[in-house]
């Protein structure tokens, strides 16, 4: 634990980091908590410097309740501007991290848990998840932009407009969550899939996150352009000629991040 990070928890073992968001009783995110995960993920490779990737889920029972609803109380249209920047910059430090990010959500995660379920790079979830944006309900708005990351635009509005959220496995029959498994192999299935990433150089995994978020509203000729980009700088990194020499030699790569 590091001071002002307390509404967060981490550890790493080989290679793969899992980060807990803390804030008992449903893990609701206050100013400090979206300022904790601001902190945290822009330098997760300072927090994690053994980590290739990022498992993130929530402590106890729920993934993440959303905003702690005290602080829309004291919401006005004078000091909205400086606390929804906050909220944003927290969510941007997701998707943006250097190190890929794996949600792995249970329980609910509605309004802010949506958000950042759509900031990590791969969703899995339990069979008990529910996945929602009561924004509406409680007199406030956003996470439709978010949502649109991993549901088509009728079940976004439909999201939105009701505030009733939906299971994990309509956002799976869309493509929005990966997988969804029973809540006893939730951390399983995530470390699986941890797995399959942590096993390639973390330059090349660096490189692709940035690729990725680069390209994403890109058309084909301007995002593949980009990519091709990346494969000249990414050829002068040691990683990406061991990657090809431990395929012709049939072994394990064996990188060193350089």
């Amino acid at each position: 634990m590091t001071d002002g990070l307390d509404s967060l928890r981490w550890s790493t073992e080989d290679g793969i980091a899992t980060v807990w968001l803390d804030n008992p009783p449903v893990n609701a995110c206050t100013n400090a908590t979206y300022e904790a995960i601001e902190t945290f993920f822009s330098s997760a490779r300072e927090y994690l410097p053994d980590a290739r990737v990022i498992v993130l889920t929530g402590a106890g029972k729920h993934f993440c309740g959303g905003n702690d609803l005290n602080e829309f109380l004291t919401m006005t249209p004078e000091n909205a501007g400086a606390r929804m920047a906050q909220v944003r910059a927290s969510f941007f430090a997701i998707y943006d991290c250097e190190l890929p990010v794996v949600g792995a959500v249970h329980g609910v995660a509605l309004g802010t848990g949506l958000a950042i379920v759509a900031s990590c790079d791969v969703v899995v979830a339990s069979e008990d998840a529910r996945i929602g944006l009561p924004e509406v309900g409680v007199g406030v708005m956003g996470g439709a932009k978010h949502a649109s990351r991993l549901l088509p635009q009728q079940l976004v509005r439909y999201l939105h407009l009701t505030a009733e959220p939906l299971p994990a496995s309509e956002f799976a029959r869309f493509g929005g969550v990966l997988s969804v498994v029973p809540r006893e192999q939730l951390m399983d299935e995530a470390y699986r899939v941890a797995r399959l990433i942590a096993r390639h150089s973390p330059v090349a995994l660096r490189f692709a996150k940035k690729s990725l978020n680069t390209i994403e509203y890109m058309d084909i000729k301007a995002g593949y352009e980009f990519e091709q980009g990346l494969s000249g700088e990414l050829s002068a990194y040691a990683d990406s000629k061991e990657a090809v020499n431990a395929f012709f030699e049939r072994r394990e790569p064996r990188y060193t991040g350089a």
